[in-house]
Order: C-alpha cells, then sequence, then structure tokens
C-alpha cells in the first residue's frame, strides 16, 4: 500500500504505525492483528480492535466490517469512522450499494468518488456521505462471501494496486478467523457462525434410503490456529516443497504403464501437469506468503480466486479448466498438510463432496452409511455405484461442503432427496421415527425371505435382484432374490485406468457365479457411452449422447471389445449356466448380428477344449419403442426379452433421464405407457419368449403392482426393494388392479398413479407403499 504524505520511515504511518504495504509492513499488520485476535474479549470487542488497527495501518478515516447475515444480507458489525450507533442497525442486501456489489461479484471495488460511482447507496444513519474515496473487497474463503472489508478517506484518494493487495490479504486473514469463530460473541455483537447453525437443503434423490451419521469430508478443509507466517522463509520452503511433489505426483500418472498410449485421459493430464509447473501459480502464493500468510492460507486464496473466476465463466471447456486448477490446490493443501494414503473414516460416515468418480467411491466403500454431492446426475458413475452399494445418495445440493465440517451430524433422507445438517433435536427425533419405522419394517421384509412373491390371486411373480460389484452377492441369499437379472459388467471398466485383461474378466465372472450358488446370473454387455465414458476411452462429441454411440452400436463397430468379453464369459462360466444380454438393442439385425457372434465364440471355445456351459441364454434388453415393432423371428430367436425401463421411458416421452428439467415429465403410472408395456406383454406371450422388467420403478412398490398387473411376471431391483415389493405383492389381488387401471385408460386419464394410489388405501395395503 503507498505510503501516507508526510513524516515517518518507510512502513509507518502517522505516530510510527505499522503500513500494510507487501512484504514487512504487512507480514507486521497481520502479526499485529493476529495478536488482537488472540486477546481475552468478546467478539465485538475483536472486531471493534481490528477496525482500528486497520484504519491506523493504512492512514485512513474509515475502515468497516461488513458479515453476511444469511443468504442475502450484509450487516455493518464494526467500524472506526463511521457512526458507531449504526453498528448491527444498518444493513445492506447482497447487490446493494457498492458493498453489496462486492458480496455478489466477488471482486474489490475502489473508487475516489464514491457518491458518483454506479450503485453507490447510502446508508442513513452512518454518516458516510462525507467520505468520497472508497475500497472494498470481499471477506471471502474458497468460493464463499462471508462478509465485506472496506476503507474510507475524506479526500479522493486514488488506492493503488497495492492497496487493493494488502486488504485482500488482510481480508484473508478475517475470512479465516470468522471461520474459527473469533467473533462469536453475546446479545446483539453475536455473530452466530453459519458452521454451527442448522442447515437444511434439498437436493435429487439418487439412491433410496435414509441415514444418520457424521460428515466426513471427501477433500475437508484446513482449519490453523494460527494463518499468520511465523517464519516466512520456512513457509516459503514448506510450500515450494510441497508444489514439487505435486508435480512430481501428476509426472508419475502420466509416467505410469497403466496410462500408457494417447487418449483424453492423457489430455487431461497434460493439463493438469501444464497448470502444476504454471510459474505464475506459484508465484502468486510466494507473494501471499512474503504478505505474511501461512503457506496453506496462501493456497487457500489463490484457490478462492479461482473459484471466484470459475462462477464467471460460461464456457463450459474453460469451467472444466479452472475445476482442474481447483482439484490442484486440493492435492497441493493435502501435501502441505503431510496426509499419505486414505484418511480414516469414521463410524457412521456420511460422504460430502461436490462431486467423485466411481473410483474414489468404491475405495470407501461400505464404510459409509450415505453419500451428498453437489454436483452428479441420477446416471452418474457415482450414481451407479452408490446403488450397488446400497447407500442413500443425494445429488445436486448446493453449498454443501462449505456448510459442513468433518465430524458434523447429518441426516440423508435419500427417498426425498433432503438433507439436515447439525439438526435441532425435532428434526432429529422425527428422523430417528422414520429410522425406527424402517427398522421395523425390515424385519417384516426379512420373514418374507423365503416365501415366494404369489399374489391372492395365484399369480407368482419372479424378484430378481441388479447388481455391478462382488460386494452386492452376498445380498442375494439375504435379500431374497431368486438370481441376478442384471449383472453390470461395465463397472470393471468404469473404475480402472485400463482395459481389464481376458484373464480379469474371467477370473471376475466365475467370482460371481461361485457367489450366485447355482442361481441363475444375467450379465449385460458393456453399457458404455452416454453418461458412462471410460478413462481411457476418448469422448466423443456428439449433440444427444443418449441416442448416439453406445451400448450394442459400440460393440458391434468394435467387434474385439464383445468377442473378448464373450470368451471372458464363457471362460469364467466353466462348464456352468449363465445368461448373456446384449443393452440398447433398437433393432432386430443387430440382436442377431451379436447372437451370432456369442455363438461363433461358443463353437471356438468348445473348439479349443474348454468346457462348454451346461446352459447358455442369449437375451436382448428392449430399451428403445422400435424393438417392440420388431418382426416376429425376432422375439422366436431371443431366448428372453428385459425391458430396461430407465431407458425405455426416456425414449419413449422424448424426456432425457439425466435433464433435471424434463426428468420428472415421465411417469411410469402413465397410461399410455402402461399401455405399451401391456403391447410388449401380448408379443411375448405370443412366442413364448420370457419377459422380465428392469430399472429403478419396479424397486417401488406402487409401481411394481402396476406393471405386474399389465402382465410383467419377473422384476429385477436392488436387493434392498425386494423385500418390500414382495410383501405388497403378497397382499394385493392383480385383477382388481387391472380392473382399476383399466377403468382408468377407459375415462381418459392420463396418468393412473393417483387411483392406484387412492385403490391401495381402500383396499387396507396403502402403508405398504
Amino acid at each position: 500500500m503507498t505510503a501516507p504524505e508526510g513524516g515517518g520511515p518507510p512502513g509507518t504511518g502517522e505516530n510510527g504505525a505499522a503500513q500494510a504495504s507487501p512484504g514487512g509492513g504487512s507480514r507486521l499488520l497481520l502479526k499485529r492483528l493476529a495478536g488482537v485476535m488472540a486477546e481475552a474479549g468478546d467478539g465485538q470487542q475483536r472486531m471493534d480492535a481490528i477496525v482500528t488497527l486497520i484504519a491506523s495501518s493504512m492512514s485512513t478515516e474509515v475502515c468497516s466490517i461488513y458479515l453476511r447475515r444469511g443468504d442475502r444480507k450484509l450487516e455493518l458489525c464494526a467500524t472506526e469512522g463511521l457512526n458507531r450507533d449504526s453498528v448491527h442497525r444498518a444493513f445492506l442486501l447482497v447487490g446493494q450499494g457498492l458493498v453489496g456489489q462486492i458480496a455478489s461479484r466477488s471482486e474489490p471495488i475502489k473508487t475516489a468518488d464514491a457518491q458518483n460511482t454506479r450503485g453507490f447507496q447510502y446508508i442513513p444513519g452512518t454518516g458516510e456521505e462525507v467520505y468520497m474515496s472508497f475500497l472494498g473487497v470481499p471477506i471471502q474463503r474458497l468460493g464463499e462471501v462471508l462478509g465485506v472489508l472496506v476503507v474510507q478517506n475524506r479526500e479522493a484518494r486514488h488506492y493503488s494496486e497495492d492497496d487493493v493487495h494488502g486488504l485482500e490479504v488482510v481480508a484473508m486473514l478475517l475470512a479465516e478467523m470468522t471461520e474459527l469463530g473469533a467473533f462469536l460473541g453475546e446479545g446483539d455483537a453475536e455473530l452466530a457462525g453459519s458452521h454451527v447453525r442448522p442447515y437444511y437443503a434439498r437436493g435429487v434423490s439418487a439412491q433410496e434410503g435414509a441415514a444418520e451419521g457424521v460428515v466426513h469430508l471427501h477433500e475437508p478443509r484446513v482449519m490453523l490456529a494460527n494463518p499468520v507466517a511465523e517464519d516466512v522463509e520456512e513457509e516459503r520452503r514448506r510450500l515450494t516443497e510441497a508444489v514439487e511433489a505435486l508435480r512430481g505426483e501428476v509426472d508419475d500418472l502420466l509416467a505410469g504403464d497403466l496410462l500408457g498410449g494417447a487418449g483424453e485421459h492423457r489430455d487431461v493430464l497434460e493439463a493438469y501437469r501444464m497448470f502444476a509447473n504454471d510459474k505464475g501459480w506459484l508465484r502468486r502464493m510466494l507473494a501471499s506468503v512474503d504478505s505474511g500468510l501461512a503457506a496453506e492460507v496462501a493456497v487457500e486464496r489463490e484457490q478462492t480466486a479461482v473459484r471466484a473466476r470459475l462462477a464467471r465463466i460460461a464456457d463450459p471447456y474453460l469451467r472444466e479448466r479452472a475445476h482442474d486448477l481447483d482439484d490442484l490446490a486440493n492435492k497441493l493443501m493435502r501435501h502441505l498438510a503431510g496426509e499419505r494414503g486414505q484418511r480414516e473414516v469414521p463410524p457412521g460416515a456420511v460422504l460430502v463432496a461436490r462431486n467423485i468418480g466411481p473410483g474414489e467411491l468404491l475405495d470407501y466403500g461400505d464404510r459409509l452409511a450415505g453419500v451428498v454431492l453437489e454436483e452428479g446426475a441420477i446416471g452418474s458413475h457415482a450414481a451407479i455405484v452408490a446403488r450397488a452399494l446400497a447407500i442413500p445418495l443425494v445429488i445436486q445440493v448446493g453449498r454443501l461442503t462449505l456448510e459442513a465440517r468433518n465430524g458434523d451430524p447429518i441426516l440423508v433422507d435419500g427417498d426425498v432427496g433432503a438433507v439436515h445438517l447439525r439438526p435441532d433435536d425435532t428434526i432429529h427425533g422425527a428422523f430417528r421415527e422414520k429410522l425406527d419405522m424402517r427398522a421395523q419394517a425390515m424385519e417384516a421384509w426379512r420373514a418374507l425371505r423365503d416365501e415366494p412373491a404369489l399374489t391372492l390371486d395365484g399369480q407368482r411373480v419372479g424378484l430378481h435382484m441388479n447388481a455391478g460389484l462382488l460386494t452386492d452377492l452376498p445380498s442375494l441369499e439375504g435379500s431374497g432374490a431368486e438370481g441376478v437379472g442384471l449383472y453390470r459388467t461395465e463397472l470393471q471398466f468404469l473404475i480402472r485406468a485400463r482395459v481389464p485383461l481376458r484373464s480379469e474378466q474371467a477370473a471376475l465372472y466365475d467370482r460371481v457365479l461361485s457367489n450366485a450358488r447355482g442361481k441363475r446370473v444375467v450379465f449385460r454387455t458393456l453399457d458404455i457411452g452416454s453418461d458412462k465414458v471410460l478413462p481411457y476411452m476418448k469422448r466423443l462429441e456428439e449433440p444427444n449422447p443418449a441416442l448416439g454411440w453406445r451400448a450394442i452400436r459400440i460393440s458391434l463397430d468394435r467387434p474385439n471389445i464383445l468377442k473378448m468379453q464373450l470368451q471372458s464369459l464363457l471362460r469364467g462360466a466353466a462348464g456352468r449356466s449363465f445368461a448373456v444380454m446384449f443393452p440398447m438393442v433398437a433393432q432386430a439385425s443387430e440382436f442377431s448380428q451379436a447372437r451370432a457372434m456369442t455363438l461363433e465364440q461358443l463353437e471356438r471355445h468348445i473348439r479349443n477344449g474348454w468346457p462348454a456351459p451346461s446352459r447358455l441364454e442369449i437375451g436382448a434388453m428392449l430399451e428403445t419403442p422400435s424393438l417392440a415393432f420388431a418382426p416376429d423371428h425376432f422375439f422366436r430367436e431371443a431366448d428372453f426379452i428385459s425391458i430396461g425401463g430407465n431407458d425405455l421411458k426416456q425414449f419413449f416421452f422424448a424426456a432425457d433421464r439425466e435433464n433435471e428439467r424434463v426428468r420428472r415429465r415421465y411417469d411410469a403410472f402413465n397410461a399410455s405407457y402402461l399401455s405399451f408395456i401391456r403391447m410388449i406383454v401380448d408379443r411375448c406371450e405370443a412366442h413364448g419368449t420370457p419377459l422380465s422388467y428392469c430399472g429403478e420403478d419396479v424397486g417401488r412398490p406402487l409401481e411394481a403392482m402396476a406393471l405386474t398387473a399389465m402382465g410383467v411376471r419377473t422384476l429385477s431391483m436392488r436387493p434392498a426393494s425386494i423385500g418390500p415389493v414382495k410383501r405388497l405383492l403378497r397382499s394385493v389381488d392383480l385383477r382388481e388392479v387391472r380392473g382399476v387401471i383399466d377403468a382408468g385408460i377407459g375415462r381418459g386419464d392420463v396418468n393412473l398413479r393417483g387411483a392406484l394410489a387412492g385403490w391401495a388405501r381402500d383396499a387396507g395395503v396403502g402403508d405398504l407403499l
């Protein structure tokens, strides 16, 4: 910051006050501020001392701290120079006035003529109308604006970039201390920290279930007892060594055999290496250390600036590159903290993250009670793994990584997509009642484990489970599932950095069949593309990926991929029976081609002296409306057909299930959709083709009831859903359910959800839904 006119040695102001210029003066100011914060007294006394010290050090007549109250309000909490009676009485909305604009845009504002600057708004009672010059910077941490720090002068003063930089350094320290609760006090002066109050957020349910536990942050925020550098040279050394370690980590990834060859994954890592070696990045962080901040705070200051830029970037490619810098800062912070390997996960942990990959989620495994993500999608890799692990998952929960702290109590309601952080006793009690009711229901479901799903009118429904991980297979016995109706083979491809070898695939399929203990297992061949992109596969830019190059289309265009998987399945079976089905078949010729390839590999397998499977079923997933109208020979040729409800609905309703704006526009209770399902049932019955339904719908009792009433007699769902679905099916007469559906269609009802739910209540089974 520029020195004031007048006497005093460099680095001091009037009366010898330290100047907050870059270097020694700034470090001295920060140490004095840290000393003030360490003194006895309440939060208000600390803030009063701080604004007085800053005003003196910068030779300004005003220094004010505005702190955020809730999402939209800023409160004047301390001032030197303005009317002190306005403290805790003067408020601005975020976006209102110069102070509100700083909070809204996360950018400094400086002007030598505040009253004539666009957006200026005078706050009555503060007395600020006599001050012309204005400099304000956001008090922010990792993208979260906590408040605004302002200095003002009566005369026109052109604040320099050094002034801005110095005030930002001070604001960073204030942000750290705000997080540590240094400004908490009593009465009107108390600034109830956002990290001690209850916090409720609503997101999107990606996996049903409920969990009570404690927060485990995937990328924990470092809280420093002393954010000021005691020894600048030591902090420079720590930061430089951590950056070198980070660069080595990225170089090792690039040099590793698992990531050899070209591809999009390598382009990403090359970009990582470019950012990690960026001299400007390190230079800016070292400058913050020279200003007096600890190395961790210097990294966070740079990360905060990156996140502020992220919020203003519209271009998705540039946003992704900025995310790379953000992720690098997280890695650098771990190096500074000396963390190595997996952090200890506490009992009952609920993982909270911005986003997470399937491999990282699998690393946590069954140690998690639930997962909450700020980003994510229903069909994302993380959602698939969460379903496989049978843990509640809520996605698109904004700001949670900013609000949550490691160890905070948290309640996750995956049924409705709600999250309660630090809940009060009333919420906690109600949630406990829900968990107790769920536990009682599970006991009732367990009692039916070995009973068939036999309806009151004598219809037997086969209930199978979906799987994708070896950890799923113990559920086959405990859930009462009759077999595995869908084994997602792509998961082992998604969590690896390279294509799994034929021997590795065969070993996995061997273990799957061994764990199934003779029960039927249906292996779905690779369902990749669209939202499921392999780490080592170059992603194609397609206007409509869900309608693009995916699933069976990739397998037929790259036949070696399918051949290797078929060979692995045959070897892994080692003479046992199994079923294979092909995803996303849109026309009969695709199935015929894939079936011929399977029989060709079977013949080759036998010719090479391997044992033939005792039985091999070859089927197709019906996920496109076109396949329902395939020629009769398709239904005769297929050993079985499985309706893939998730994709079929999005194609039937022309509503992308990954797009939250339209995802809810499709519903299994739509009269047209139920009639379409009945048409598929009729075609399969006419040719004696076994039919099943696989998808999220059949995991919900009411939907399962409706689909079985339309004639589907085999359902495949997540293991946890089998109990409640079986319990309802054993309590209803499907003829009555079909009568309700037919009556609604006859009346011209568009949707039959309400009619069926009402019938269930009248029939005395409403509590089983």
